[in-house]
């Protein structure tokens, strides 16, 4: 039979194509489908090669409360949806697959009983017409639950068809066409838009924009040092297991950060309640939350030395062209899954600050031992060009781009902003052995960013300092 196949892909344009099915194949043909182990994020998933057809890797050692998120997920437009997962099992306990929209506990997709199907390796599709009226991309979790904590289910790939409603042309009584924005939820509401490509109203951001190149630059005094500079001094807030940027509304669901910044920053954080809420920063026009894996030493906590130094740049050759980012701008820079050194050696590495420097490397190579005198560093730079359109992407990345050498902004993100950077001291020297961080190794290393300073305060700033090519002290002052 033939079936339109609505292709979900996460963070690209969905398209339709003709799929070829033969009654009773199992599995006829994969294109298309969305993988496992694309994952937006997970807790508790692994990836192993696989033997189903068409090789590649599949998820394993899912047990009782693992989950698995996808952002973007197209689930097409008109017609009967139906979801399937492919699933192998060698446990007898057995469990449920549940697909949900928005949350781990959100709209049910789609729910599947699993019991053994012979082996880890011996592959079957589950089915099941979904009761949805969720259309277009939406944020689907996996849930995985059972009666036994151990291991009970390995999945390797989700698909979403849809099965057009037929209809007589001009038939008066042809059903419409349901839409995200119009389709009613379970409470009578219009569900929420659900989209990882947030946008800035464009009229404002022109007016903005405008009003912020109209401005004129205070006068320079005092003979300032000549480079295009001013930052925030920060010191930690609090910890939590929360990321508003990766798991908004999910309580509890990333590994430990180490906050500074806003003193209000949790799972469920928005742009007006960082605005609203108290912080560590001097100045204190700066409301922005920032979050970086926590660091232990042996099990226990090891904060930054005092407050930790968050520096706006520019690296342009003109730097009178840079411009705030626009209030609620979300990225990360580094990445979490990271756990290897960089071919060349010199890459996402802690380094030491202070004379005498390093003096050695830790028995496994990661970090470095550093003289009395010194302390252990670590450095972490955003990107500094904008796409001008999105406040955040699906990997949070996406809508950011570095520039080149010159600090050049590519054509795809032509909006050159702040070159964020921070720089974060920990009092740890000649003894950086049993040292890890709550993301894995110190190649794990990475940092968040959301942007809450007052906009008067933080254009003042890029104007005076950053567009006028000189260094300014935390109160934006020459």
């Amino acid at each position: 039979m033939l079936a339109l196949l609505a292709v979900p892909v996460v963070g690209a344009v969905a398209t339709t194509v003709i799929v070829t099915t033969t009654a009773g194949a199992e599995q006829a043909d994969t294109a298309g489908l969305l993988q496992a182990e694309a994952w937006s994020a997970q807790s508790g998933a692994r990836t192993e090669s696989t033997g189903d057809t068409g090789g590649g890797k599949n998820v394993g050692w899912l047990a009782n409360g693992d989950w698995m998120r996808y952002d973007g997920v197209d689930l097409g437009g008109t017609g009967s949806l139906t979801a399937g997962v492919r699933v192998a099992a060698a446990s007898r306990a057995g469990g449920t697959v549940e697909l949900r929209a928005g949350t781990q506990t959100g709209e049910l997709l789609a729910s599947y009983p699993v019991n053994s199907t012979g082996g880890w390796q011996t592959w079957t599709t589950k089915t099941a017409v979904s009761p949805t009226t969720l259309t277009g991309r939406q944020t689907v979790f996996v849930v995985l639950k059972s009666d036994q904590q151990s291991d009970f289910i390995n999945i390797n790939w989700l698909q979403f068809k849809r099965t057009p409603t037929a209809t007589v042309p001009g038939s008066p009584t042809a059903p419409a066409s349901p839409t995200a924005s119009a389709s009613p939820s379970a409470s009578g509401k219009p569900p929420a838009p659900q989209t990882g490509w947030p946008t800035v109203d464009p009229a404002k951001q022109a007016a903005d924009t405008a009003a912020f190149f109209a401005r004129k630059p205070k006068p320079v005094t005092n003979n300032p040092v000549k480079v295009p500079e001013f930052n925030a001094q920060c010191t930690v807030s609090h910890h939590n297991n929360d990321d508003p940027i990766v798991f908004p509304g999910l309580t509890g669901a990333a590994h430990n950060h180490t906050f500074f910044g806003n003193k209000t920053t949790d799972a469920a954080s928005t742009t007006e309640s960082l605005l609203a809420g108290n912080t560590t920063c001097n100045p204190t026009g700066d409301h922005s939350a920032y979050w970086i894996p926590t660091l232990y030493q042996n099990g226990k906590v090891v904060d930054p030395k005092g407050a930790v130094t968050v520096y706006y740049g520019s690296r342009l050759k003109d730097p009178s062209k840079t411009q705030p980012f626009p209030t609620g701008l979300r990225m990360i820079a580094g990445d979490a899954k990271t756990q290897t050194d960089t071919p060349d050696k010199q890459g996402n590495h802690f380094w030491c600050a202070g004379i005498g420097g390093a003096t050695g490397r830790t028995p496994d190579g990661e970090y470095p031992v550093c003289a009395p005198t010194a302390e252990l560093v670590r450095q972490i730079t955003f990107p500094d060009c904008w796409d001008g359109v999105h406040l955040d992407s699906p990997n949070h990345k996406d809508h950011m781009a570095n520039g080149d050498y010159t600090g050049a902004c590519p054509k795809s993100h032509p909006v050159p902003i702040p070159s964020v950077s921070f720089v974060i001291a920990y009092p740890l020297n000649t003894n950086t052995t049993g040292i890890t961080l709550s993301s894995g190794n110190g190649y794990s290393m990475h940092a968040d960013f959301f942007n809450a300073w007052e906009p008067e305060e933080l254009a003042r700033r890029v104007r005076d300092c950053l567009d006028q090519g000189y260094k300014c002290n935390s109160a934006g002052n020459f």
